[in-house]
């Protein structure tokens, strides 16, 4: 439909189509974006695009069938995630080669606009904020949580052992950092002129509950445990991995794997947000304490490692040790109570992909009333070491919870959302492949499979920020 609306206007003198965005240089009106790694014996990474209506990496109709769409000026090495901002036509692909680094795309001109600079190395879990202002990044190896100001062109490097994720709100306001095998969250807050004084004598004077403030001569940011600091029982999480928020951005669910990463109970506890917004003077209300975080806390058998939010429902994924040892995946789907933070309930637990225990999944939802899930090491879960079907890419309808395994074809290591169009690109195992939602059918991917191993996958053209793999 879309590409219907583009044609007509084209025809009536104009380049726009739906929400008055320009139409880009290919011409495609509905377009996938394709991370691939080692595309040719001279680069390490590249980006394709392929037009998703037609399922073709040529203009239709065309007697030329070479690669005709790529992103122009980009230089990342081993890309491995797209965080898809298609509302500010904007993509941050995330590439692990040459120590790591951050490159915006402009989904209008189909082209690089350069690498974020002020990062420390590289970034096991990274994002920035939808205006472009911040980027968080959790360097594990420096042991850092990087705060880069886009605006001021400030880089901060506050130290947290272990630190491997980050988690930002939508709205770009509040951060909660992970340490690998802890039970800690933690939070970073900007500061006062009035605190930077009354700060800068060292972590004698810093603010209780402080593990961190840099610069250490003059603080601008400080890291915080996040609980009250009166609190005289500090652990409240058991593994905690990441948090994702609310449709109302008030809430935060902290996804704890327990089991998975080492420790005793999967399960998802919730925190308000306002006390732990970085922006100054925007905070509000009070941290939470342990008790108050035991009482919003909402055991999962199956799981904790990723979750998504779909209006009132939650939806989490994890992985279940069977009794003869092997991990099953599993889709934990909770009702949140119109959003109540204290009152959850788990209304269906059923069995999905397996997958690597307490790896990052990846999660979408699609058109049809479905749900994707995407995992890694499918092979060596409990399907396949009992010599039953298996596959790393999952199929829900999230109506009836009914659960459709996809064939194996590797890791699926990233899933893009066609909407309106019925279907959604994948890579899994290092190449694009296309699935309906109406059915799970396979779906012809001759013309868009790639040369190098295909990463991640993102639709450019989606209506809204919503349209974003979950990772």
């Amino acid at each position: 439909m879309a590409l219907a609306v583009a044609a007509a206007l084209a025809g009536c003198g104009t380049t726009t189509y739906f929400a008055g965005r320009a139409l880009p240089p290919s011409g495609l009106a509905n377009r996938v974006m394709i991370a691939i790694q080692n595309p040719g014996s001279a680069s390490a990474g590249a980006l394709d695009i392929v037009d998703a209506f037609y399922d073709i990496r040529f203009k239709y109709n065309s007697t030329n069938t070479a690669p005709a769409y790529s992103v122009s000026g980009f230089s990342g090495a081993l890309p491995i995630t797209i965080q898809n901002l298609p509302e500010e036509l904007l993509g941050a692909v995330y590439s692990t080669g040459g120590g790591g680094s951050l490159t915006l795309i402009d989904y209008s001109g189909e082209k690089g606009t350069g690498a974020v600079n002020g990062l420390n190395g590289s970034s096991s879990s990274i994002f920035i904020t939808r205006n472009q202002s911040y980027v968080f990044a959790a360097n594990q190896a420096a042991h850092t949580l990087a705060v880069v100001n886009r605006s001021t062109g400030a880089s901060y490097f506050l130290s947290l052992p272990g630190v491997y994720r980050v988690s930002v709100n939508p709205g770009g306001s509040a951060v909660l950092a992970f340490v690998q095998n802890s039970n800690y969250v933690y939070y970073p807050q900007q500061l006062t002129s009035a605190q930077t004084i009354k700060f800068s004598g060292g972590p004698g004077t810093w603010p209780l509950g402080a593990v961190d403030c840099e610069p250490q001569n003059a603080p601008v940011w400080c890291l915080y445990q996040a609980l009250s600091p009166d609190d005289n029982k500090p652990l409240a999480f058991d593994r905690p991995v990441k948090a994702v928020f609310s449709a109302d951005g008030g809430t935060a669910y902290v996804l704890n794997c327990g089991p998975e990463c080492g420790g005793s109970q999967a399960s998802v506890s919730t925190l308000p947000v306002a006390p732990f917004i970085y922006l100054i003077g925007q905070q509000s209300g009070t941290l939470p304490t342990h008790a108050s975080v035991a009482a919003s806390t909402l055991n999962l058998p199956g799981g904790a490692s990723n979750a998504l939010v779909d209006s009132s429902t939650l939806y989490v994924v994890g992985q279940q040790q069977k009794p003869d040892g092997f991990w099953s995946g599993q889709l934990s789907v909770v009702n949140l109570l119109a959003g109540s933070a204290t009152a959850m309930t788990k209304t269906a637990q059923v069995a999905i992909s397996d997958g690597a225990p307490g790896a990052m999944s990846r999660m979408i939802l699609a058109d049809d009333d479905t749900l994707w899930i995407g995992m890694s090491n499918c092979i060596n879960g409990e399907r396949a070491n009992h010599n039953q079907p298996y596959g790393c890419l999952t199929m829900v309808n999230t109506s009836s919870n009914a659960v459709t395994l996809l064939p194996y074809n590797g890791d699926a290591t990233g899933i893009a959302a066609v909407t309106g169009l019925h279907k959604i690109y994948t890579a899994e195992g290092g190449q694009v492949y296309i699935y309906s939602t109406v059915n799970g059918a396979s779906i012809d991917n001759q013309y868009v499979t790639v040369t190098g191993t295909a990463y991640d996958v993102a639709y450019m053209d989606a209506l809204s920020d919503s349209d974003n793999t979950v990772y």
